[in-house]
């Protein structure tokens, strides 16, 4: 009888003291709670954020819609919070255990608000997409990133000093660390400080058509903190480090207003004084009439007998078109020299080509000059 008694003694001994030293009851009660706050959530997922995203549907902006998509990750993790702080407020434990789990639950509730607010970012910079009258889609994405940055780290931070790691010293410690990596870094810094003045200059935006001379020409697709992300014609991309963009000329090709039309055009030099003036009359008068082009009150346009040239007289046409889509402008110029073509013509002339004039002293006997064209690529002149 004594050997039975001792038994249960043993038992109850084992099971007050069984798992270093805490009651196995009380241990079995608190993950009874934590496990009740398990089933809880999904009924507190069901009545509380439906009813609040009830709520938002009724609202005329979809910026809170958003907002409870986004948090609602750390708004399901509460009742997992609190079934493990009600769970070990259950327990018995001494000093020593009291503190841990102290820091614990102070770990998990920081954990989950700073959870919330880089979810709640997100939206929040698309809130923020509506400044852009002095804000850009760059400097919107980028203030995003480091709203969010500054979060994770304010939220790292609080949970360090809630251990007792004294977060002063350590920043100190990064510091010079930093400056040794900076060292071996320079070009990274470089770049992301080209990279702030690229945004804040605002030289381009995504979807812009830049020309960076002797590096490349295409359309930004991104402006990241190093390097900015370039599509070329050819669909091929070109990562180009944010420095060569802020040194370098920068041709912002999608901010033109107007699109230049130069060339120049060389008539016969046996045309006449009328013939030539036929042609520039002609040419200006399609310009001024054609409601495609900019006009003279706007921007330098001109249509002018300039030179004469070694096998031409050439007359200066300079011009620009409204508009600045290529493909419209390309038509633009095929029009406009088909109307040149026809002008000339009716004016009874012709346009020039490379030619040369040899001139003989004498010829020999038996031979006789052939006939000299009016402007051919080589004409046989005789001198006596």
């Amino acid at each position: 009888m004594s050997e039975l008694q001792e038994f249960f003694a043993l038992v109850k001994d084992v099971w007050q003291n069984g798992v270093y030293g805490y009651d196995i009851g009380e241990i079995l009660i608190a993950i009874i709670i934590f496990l009740g706050f398990i089933i809880f959530r999904r009924v507190f997922t069901y009545i509380v954020i439906n009813r609040v995203k009830g709520w938002a549907s009724r609202t005329k902006t979809d910026v809170d819609d958003a907002i409870i998509d986004a948090v609602e990750a750390p708004i399901n993790f509460i009742p997992i919070v609190m079934g493990i702080f009600f769970g070990t407020s259950y327990l018995t434990l001494d000093a020593a255990g009291d503190q841990f789990v102290a820091n614990i639950n102070r770990s998990l509730i920081v954990f989950t608000i700073f959870w919330g607010l880089v979810r709640a970012s997100s939206p929040v910079s698309e809130l923020l997409e509506k400044a852009d009258s002095f804000l850009t889609g760059a400097m919107i994405t980028w203030l995003s990133k480091a709203i969010r940055i500054a979060f994770v780290l304010l939220g790292a931070a609080t949970i360090l000093e809630i251990w007792g790691i004294e977060v002063g010293p350590l920043i100190a410690g990064f510091g010079l660390f930093g400056v040794a990596v900076a060292l071996g870094a320079q070009d990274l810094f470089k770049n992301l400080i080209a990279g702030l003045f690229v945004i804040g200059e605002k030289r381009f935006h995504a979807g812009d058509w830049i020309l960076v001379e002797g590096i490349v020409e295409g359309t930004v697709e991104h402006i990241g903190f190093r390097t900015t992300t370039i599509i070329r014609f050819d669909k091929s991309p070109v990562y180009v480090p944010n420095a060569k963009l802020s040194d370098n000329a920068v041709t912002n090709f999608s901010r033109m207003s107007m699109r230049r039309i130069k060339w120049v055009i060389g008539l016969r030099y046996d045309s006449t004084a009328a013939m030539l003036q036929t042609v520039r009359d002609g040419i200006e008068t399609y310009l001024t009439d054609n409601p495609k082009y900019a006009q003279p009150s706007d921007t330098s346009t001109f249509v002018r007998i300039d030179s004469f040239g070694s096998s031409s007289i050439n007359i200066l046409l300079y011009c620009f078109t409204k508009t600045t889509d290529w493909l419209e402008w390309l038509a633009i110029k095929e029009e406009l020299l088909l109307e040149i073509k026809k002008i000339v013509e009716d004016a009874g002339t012709d346009f020039a080509f490379p030619s040369q004039s040899l001139y003989l002293e004498a010829i020999p006997g038996g031979m006789d000059p052939a006939p000299i064209p009016g402007n051919s690529p080589t004409m046989l002149e005789t001198k006596e």
